[in-house]
This record gives structure tokens, sequence and C-alpha cells, in this order.
């Protein structure tokens, strides 16, 4: 509660800045070119000195609260019969402080209990000299810049300086997280080929991460299956599904469909990107695969499975069609009409105008659709679970169980494994695989983006 009053008095401090700041401004204006800077930007300015040294300030007290927190509670009487076992101590401080937070919640260890009530008072009383921390500094920034507002001070210079080093940040961080993904893909991906050969695991083909005994563990670790069983199902028989069925939707809706049609049709289409890929599971599994496997059965194949690599990917290709389908729709959109217009004049029917004129100008979008959509499917772990199974099959056969890099990933770090085990860090080697290759399909895309445009220019 103390919280979110010091957020709202924050708040309120801001917006009381902003008005009058700006009301102060607007007495100074004196008519065109008698300020610097509009009375907006002068309302800006007091309203970010309000906001940011204050929010500053309410992390830094949050960053430093806990330790004075928990100073205070050892201070306490209740605190004398403590356990000096460092792991028993922090356990019984966490359950003290889950405690405070909850007071409907049971204690486990009586010590704890009796910690309760020191916990909540020091949270309360540090959070009110926290909370007074924050409004004075609030009000001190706020009223530094209030006395500020003149006509010759470039308000507008300083806002606009301030949005850019906003931007500036989140475009860092963004950047920084990706550097930080890859830096901690590396990191236990080494800790993984410290004893596993990285060309054993990128050429062998017997993946096998529970049997992890003996002298050489790289022949139980070959992922060749499993980045096979990737491509097949999320880059060759999705694609088989999504592409056609994509673009063809995506040319109808905007060389043949009425407005009327259009407008009803394309969001149903763009409706199965929305539903979860857990149904997407259940109608594979539910659905599809017994008929996929009543088809086998019919045609001579002897004891086929439910599981199957061509009912992941039936499914996972009609859950990206809206991806290859709206990336078309808006590249095909985006033609001038007067490339169309002029193509029809010449005589060329429609036909030939959509394959001579619209697919050539429109080719950079819809190569992007269909890098997007192999992305969002060699990505899919859901569908794969539910639909073509665990098993690390090397074959073409599209009846036969097969599995993903991600579906492995999932089950090397879920459940009751050893973190720094073999068959635990083989999941970061296989994530760190999947980033590269997604890595250079966004190349080659841009390459081949690249080449089509300028050969069109």
């Amino acid at each position: 509660m103390i919280l979110i009053g010091v957020l709202l008095a924050v708040l309120g401090l801001g917006l009381v800045g902003w008005f009058a700041a700006r009301g102060r401004a607007r007495l100074l204006y004196k008519g065109r070119g008698s300020m610097h800077s509009m009375p907006a930007y002068h309302g800006w300015h007091v309203a970010l000195w309000i906001l940011i040294p204050a929010l500053a300030a309410w992390g830094a007290w949050q960053a430093i609260m806990p330790g004075l927190v928990e100073g205070s509670v050892f201070a306490s009487p209740a605190a004398a019969s403590l356990p000096q076992d460092p792991f028993l101590l922090g356990s019984i401080l966490a359950e003290a402080r889950n405690l405070a937070a909850d007071p409907s919640a049971s204690a486990f260890n009586p010590e704890a209990q009796a910690l309760v009530e020191p916990m909540r008072a020091a949270q309360f009383r540090y959070g009110l000299i926290g909370a007074a921390i924050v409004l004075i500094v609030a009000f001190a920034g706020g009223a530094f810049a209030f006395t500020r507002v003149r006509a010759e001070f470039r308000a507008r210079t300083v806002v606009e300086r301030v949005v850019l080093a906003v931007l500036l940040a989140a475009s860092l961080l963004a950047i920084l997280t990706t550097f930080g993904i890859v830096a901690s893909l590396l990191f236990e991906a080494g800790l993984f080929f410290k004893d596993v050969s990285p060309i054993a695991f990128l050429t062998g083909t017997h993946w096998s991460p529970a049997s992890t005994a003996g002298e050489n563990i790289s022949d139980n670790f070959g992922a060749v299956p499993l980045f096979w069983g990737t491509i097949y199902i999320g880059a060759i028989i999705a694609m088989v599904v999504a592409i056609p069925l994509g673009l063809m939707s995506a040319i109808y809706l905007t060389q043949y469909a009425s407005r009327d049609v259009r407008k009803w049709v394309k969001p149903l289409l763009e409706i199965l990107a929305g539903i979860p890929t857990v149904v997407y599971g259940y109608f594979a599994a539910l659905t599809v695969a017994p008929i996929i496997r009543d088809f086998a059965a019919s045609v001579g194949m002897d004891n086929p499975s439910t599981e199957s690599a061509l009912a992941a990917g039936l499914v996972m290709g009609v859950m990206i069609i809206p991806f290859v389908s709206s990336m078309a729709d808006d590249a095909l959109a985006a033609v001038p009409r007067a490339m169309s217009d002029g193509s029809l004049a010449l005589g060329a029917t429609r036909s030939e105008t959509i394959k001579k004129v619209l697919l050539p100008a429109a080719l950079p979008g819809i190569v992007a659709g269909v890098m997007l959509a192999i992305s969002r499917a060699i990505g899919e772990t859901m569908i794969v679970v539910m639909a073509a199974g665990a098993a690390a099959n090397l074959s073409a056969n599209p009846f036969a169980s097969m599995t993903t890099v991600t579906y492995q990933i999932v089950q090397m770090l879920t459940g009751d494994q050893e973190f720094n085990s073999p068959k635990t860090l083989s999941a970061f080697a296989l994530g760190l695989v999947l980033f590269v290759v997604t890595l250079i399909l966004n190349i080659v895309a841009l390459r081949v983006v690249k080449r089509f445009r300028e050969a069109y220019e």
C-alpha cells in the first residue's frame, strides 16, 4: 500500500507541476517570438524533474531497504535464538518475509513466526521513511525546475534530449538483451562441449542423452536426428501447406475478392494466428493424427503410430498460414495501382498481371513473410510434443514419429535434473545451434530480398 501511495503521490506531483509550469509560462508569453519554448515544454520540463529523480530515489531505496529491515529484525529480542547456519537463517528470514506479506499463510517454522511482527514493523517504518525521502526529492526537483521557467530558457531542448536519451536506452536495452542471451548460450554450450565433441554433436546420428555412462559419451549426443526433425516438420511439411495456401489466399483477397468478402475473410483468416498452440496440439493429437494413422494403415504400413511428423507438420502449416498471408497481402497491396493498370491496358490478363507484375514487385515482402513463418515453425514446441512424439529418428518417412530441437530443449530443462550434467547442458548447445540457424535464415532472406529488389528496380 505504501508503494502504491508513493507512486500515486509522485504522479500527482508531476501532474501538478506540469499544470503549474505551463500556467506560469503562459503568463510570460507576450506573442510570437517572445519565448524560446512553448508553455507545454516548460510543463514537461518540470514534470520530468519531479518524476525522474523521485523514481531514481525510490529505486535506490528499494535496493537498500531489505538490508535495513534485516538489520532491524536481527536487533529485535525475537532474533536472539536464531541459528547461526547461513542456510537455515536465510530460510527462516524468507519464511518470515512471506508471512509478513501474507498474514493468512501458515507458518512452518516457529522461529519464523516469532519474526513476523518485527519484520512487519520494520518494513512499515522504513517504508514510511522511503516514502518521505521520495516525496522530498520529487518536491525539490520540481521546485528547482519551476524556478527555471523563464522566457529565454530552452525547455524544448532539454525535454527533447531527455526523450532522445530514453529512446536510446530502450534501443540499447534490446541490444544488450540480445548480447546477454548469446553470451549465456555460449558460456553454457562451452561447458557442454568440454565433455562432448562438437564434431560428434553436429554430425552424430545417435541421440540418447540419458545414457551418459562410459568413457566416450559423445557417441550419445549426435544431434543430426533432431536437426532433421526440426527441418522436416517445420521447414518442409509445414511450408508445403503454409506457402501455397497463404500466398493464394493473399492473391485472392487483394485481386479478386470484393470489399465485403475481404472485410470478413481476412479477420477470420488472421484468427488462426491467435489460437493458442496447445489447442493446435490437441487438434493434431486427437483429430489429425488418427486420420493419418488410418490412412497409413490403408496404404499397407505395418503398425503405424498415432504420433507422426506429417500430423505435426500439417497442423503447424495451418497455424502459420496467417504469417505468410498477411505479409503477402500487405506486400501486394503496396504495389502501385498504376503498374497493374498499365499491364491490363497493354492487353495482359489478370493472371498474367499477377504473375509478371505484382508477384515480382511484392517478392521482398513475400520472402519476408515466408522467412518469418519458417522461424515461427522452427520454434514451435507444443504441437510437436502432442503430435510428433519424442523419438529421435533420422527418416524421410512422414508417417514416422520424430522430434525437434525445441522439444528436446524443454525435456532437458524440466523435471528433477542435475544442472551441470551433459544431459542438461545439451539444451544450451541445441539452443545455440537453433539461434545460429535462425540468424543464417535471416541473413539469407535479406540477401534474397536485396537481390530481387535490385533486379526489379
